[in-house]
């Protein structure tokens, strides 16, 4: 199975700000009772968007304005808390390719790059810059290009980090370490069947 690689993401943003955003409020953990991942997106910042009753609170993603949108736009320590890995698979089905903060907790960041759900660090004052500039004109399409670290829209362009080894596994399509392990099972069940000390049926 071939992976897709990434290095080209683009379209419309949506500015959630905030520091300190942990998995709790990305995904409660009352809707973590599920056999797959399929349907967390609807669950993405549940408490954040909706009250008890179910309706709608003002939030940005509930914005109509930004509809559609698929990168998103955050503060420092995104993803902190419990490690669970529902919250990156939340927002990924919630439609989100790509997420923009200052900095990431470190296991939301692995969980969400094996995804392939690009995670860059920008500063923060860029990342305010940006929300700005996506607030007068909500739809136009941000473009990410992780080769070469930077984000645009229109005209105006701006560093975004990602360190080296998931640039890599991005850019080569590697970022799925068990899809990659399923792609080269024959050759390591020709070398298992090599080992004198591994029994293979």
């Amino acid at each position: 199975m071939s992976l897709a690689k990434i290095s080209q993401i683009a379209g419309p943003g949506v500015y959630v700000p905030g520091d300190d955003v942990d998995t709790d409020r990305v995904i409660p953990a009352r809707y973590m009772k599920c056999i797959t991942f399929d349907g967390l997106g609807e669950y993405a910042f549940y408490d954040e968007r909706f009250d008890a009753n179910g309706q709608p609170k003002p939030h940005p993603i509930n914005d109509p304005k930004y509809a559609g949108a698929t990168i998103l736009l955050a503060g420092r320590n995104f993803g902190c808390g419990s490690s669970r890995e529902h919250a990156p698979q939340a927002l990924y089905r919630h439609g989100f390719r790509a997420i923009l903060a200052e900095s990431f907790a470190e296991i939301f960041f692995g969980n969400s790059i094996t995804l392939g759900m690009p995670c860059l660090v920008m500063d923060g004052r860029d990342i305010r810059a940006l929300a700005a500039l996506i607030e007068e004109a909500p739809q136009t399409e941000l473009n990410i290009d992780i080769p070469n670290g930077q984000v645009s829209l229109a005209d105006v362009s701006f560093p975004a980090k990602l360190p080296d080894h998931a640039k890599e596994v991005l850019v080569d399509g590697k970022w799925d370490a068990i899809a990659d392990l399923l792609e080269g099972l024959d050759a390591v069940k020709s070398t298992a069947a090599k080992l004198p000390y591994i029994q293979t049926a």
